[in-house]
This record gives structure tokens, sequence and C-alpha cells, in this order.
């Protein structure tokens, strides 16, 4: 579906993105974490046409991508987007005369299920149920690709959950490429399927949330019994505390001796110690 050849952009002396080569399926929930800078938005711009690459290359189906080549197979939503200051209903009416796949039945199942005023303007609405209504109209369109970029800013715990369902929900009824940037990491852990972790412009994680369970760990104990281990492992990050090591690990399994304790590394923890933590062993 999305295929990413050498892809660069820069801004002056500035790289948003630094040749990225990577290949995306036809359907899944993608998790895309990256501090705040690391190049997530510029990549969904790129890949949306809104912005062209400095070098390399956006296919999609096969074919370039530029903002004179814009795919519309590609719904890009930016974070804090805004809507026409309309109803609720009329909005999503709206929408749906605008796309001729769009899903009225699931539209209005959503706004009446996250109990969204439907008669009332899109500037009267609370900023947590502006975003949500935004939300809706971009899952009821059954785009191929859905690019969402921090879509529960400004949501509650609540909200948040009920999110989550909302996209679960739209995807088992229309399966799609869905990749959603997020500060909420181990949240969103719950609902996707595969994680991108971008760092100043390049890709460092490619993989399945699953694969988390098995290879993302830390193993804790005397740091004279850790440290032996770590050879030929890829630690990601240490935290020491007198004679104490933590290490962390992004590789296979070991089986420690019993002097070590191992233990499940969240993906919060991981993308820390990947890209900010603390190594200080």
């Amino acid at each position: 579906m999305i295929k990413l050849v050498g892809l660069s952009k820069s801004y002056g002396r500035s790289v948003g993105v630094d040749d990225i080569t990577i290949d995306l399926p036809d359907t899944g929930i993608y998790c895309l974490l990256g501090r705040n800078g690391a190049g997530k938005t510029t990549l969904m711009k790129l890949i949306a046409g809104h912005i062209p690459p400095t070098s390399g290359d956006v296919l999609v189906n096969g074919r370039a991508v530029s903002p004179r080549h814009m795919p519309t197979t590609v719904n890009y939503v930016e974070a804090n987007s805004t809507q026409f200051n309309m109803t609720v209903s009329s909005l999503v009416a709206a929408a749906a005369s605008l796309q001729h796949d769009f899903d009225m039945g699931f539209a209005l199942t959503m706004v009446d299920r996250f109990r969204l005023p439907s008669g009332k303007k899109y500037k009267h609405l609370s900023f947590g149920m502006r975003t949500m209504v935004t939300a809706i109209i971009t899952l009821a369109n059954n785009s191929p690709v859905i690019l969402m970029d921090e879509p529960t800013l400004g949501f509650d715990a609540i909200m948040r959950d009920q999110f989550n369902a909302l996209l679960l929900e739209s995807y088992a009824a229309h399966p799609r490429l869905i990749i959603v940037s997020t500060h909420l990491i181990d949240e969103i852990a719950k609902v996707a399927e595969h994680l991108l972790i971008i760092n100043q412009g390049r890709i460092l994680v490619h993989a399945d949330i699953a694969d988390l369970d098995e290879q993302a760990y830390t193993l804790s104990g005397m740091a004279d019994a850790v440290k032996p281990l770590l050879v030929g492992l890829n630690c990601i990050g240490t935290t020491t505390a007198g004679a104490v090591m933590a290490a962390h690990i992004w590789d296979h399994r070991i089986n420690p001796p019993s002097a070590v304790s191992v233990s499940r590394l969240s993906l919060q923890d991981f993308f820390i110690a990947l890209v900010g933590g603390n190594n200080n062993a």
C-alpha cells in the first residue's frame, strides 16, 4: 500500500525526515511514536502529499505522491484541526455528501453513543467534543489509509477510552491502514497492532506490538551479576543505584541466573529507554 524509498525532508538546516525506507501493508493499526520535533507530523504530511520531499519517494499503490499528485486514498487529519461552525448533524451530513464511501450509519451511531449534542454548533462544543466530532467524521470516511495526528489531544481519560473503542469498531467494520501518532503511549498500545518509533527523523523501530512482550524486558540485580549478561544483547538503556543495576533490553530473551530478575518493559518505558532514557552504567 505505502512504500517510502530514501525519503528525506529538510527545512533549511533542520532535518524533519532523514532517509526513511519502509513498506507499510494494506491493513493494520499503527502507533507512531516520537518526541516533539522527531518528525511524526512531517512524515504524515509527506505520505498525504501535503508537502514535497527534499529527496526520495512516497508511493501509494505504486503511484508517486506529491502536492501536485495527492493520493485520494489517504485521509490525513492534523492535530487541532477544526470544522465549519455548523451543527454536529449538519457537519456529518456535509461530510457524507463530499465522500462517496462515508459510513453515515456508523457516524450517527457514534454521535449518539458519545452523547454529542447533534443540534449544537461546532464552536459551542467543548474542546474534547470538537475533537471527537472530527475523529468520528474521519473514521466514518472509509478511505484505505487514515492518518491521525494526536487525535486524543484534549480528551480526558473517559474520552480517550471512548476513542479507542471507536477506533477498534471502525477498523473491525472496515479494515484498512490506520496510523495514529500520540503522546499517550501505553493507552494506544491497547488498540494498536504495530509500532513505529521515529527519532531525529529516522525510524528506530518497526515492529509488532506483540513483539514487545517477548523482546522488550528489564534485567535487574547487582551490577556485577547483570553486566556479564549484556554481552551480545541489544541494551537500550541502564539505570544504576549504588551497586544495583536495571538494564533495558530489546533483543531475544535469555534465562538469567536466579540472582537476576526479569520483568516486562512497558511500551512507555521502552520508548523512554530507546530515545530519552538514562544510560549511566
